[in-house]
């Protein structure tokens, strides 16, 4: 798992208005290239009387699968600046298609970039750009009477908390970043002095606006 990837939160649209021109910009996040292809298809159905809708997508970690679609646009004038946005973005796990209804004046090959780069930003704006951060869950298991002081010293520690359950003992999920995970559980058996059972878990990617310090 990486460290941490930027991607988008949910489907957004929105439109802009281009030499007469309705460009509207659409993106949701996509697991998979059937996913893609899915969401592109809608798109072109809901938008089946537009002149043109445009796309593209990059999808896996290592961005492993990209691809581009012009869709009777000029070549290189629609999909590949769409592509050029995601890219530039660092974004993973997008497909973004660009809808166009054509308003009667010509934009040219230089204002067809343009209008596509924008449209992309825009949709990509409306979709919540995130970042999904690797988390390793650690679950600190202790007596009722060291519960006060844990809790104590993990919201100062500002950390992430997960479910905390209350049997015969208070058992407390937490999720350090994967990358200081061992360390948090070392400091985790110093502070209940060897008292407490810490179980590592599994790795888990959770959502921030922003990348943590």
């Amino acid at each position: 798992m990486l460290a941490h990837f930027k991607t988008i939160q949910s489907y957004g649209s929105s439109e802009i208005i281009i030499k007469k021109s309705r460009f509207i910009g659409h993106a949701r996040p996509v697991e998979s290239e059937e996913e893609a292809t899915q969401f592109i298809e809608a798109i072109k159905k809901e938008h089946k009387a537009a002149t043109h809708n445009c796309s593209a997508y990059v999808i896996g970690e290592r961005d492993q699968i990209q691809k581009q679609s012009d869709d009777g646009e000029p070549s290189g004038t629609a999909g590949k600046p769409i592509l050029e946005v995601i890219k530039h973005q660092g974004l993973k796990n997008i497909a973004v298609v660009v809808t166009r209804y054509y308003g009667g004046i010509m934009l040219g090959a230089g204002g067809l970039i343009r209008a596509y780069t924008d449209g992309a930003v825009i949709g990509i704006e409306a979709a919540q750009p995130i970042y999904k951060v690797n988390h390793q869950k650690v679950l600190i298991e202790v007596d009722y009477t060291w519960y006060g002081k844990i809790e104590n010293e993990l919201r100062n520690q500002g950390m992430l908390l997960g479910d905390i359950q209350f049997t015969d003992k208070v058992t407390v999920a937490c999720y350090p970043l994967a990358a200081a995970a061992e360390t948090f559980i070392n400091w985790a058996t110093d502070i209940t002095q060897g008292q407490g059972m810490i179980t590592a878990g599994e790795n888990t990617y959770i959502v921030h606006k922003n990348l943590p310090e």
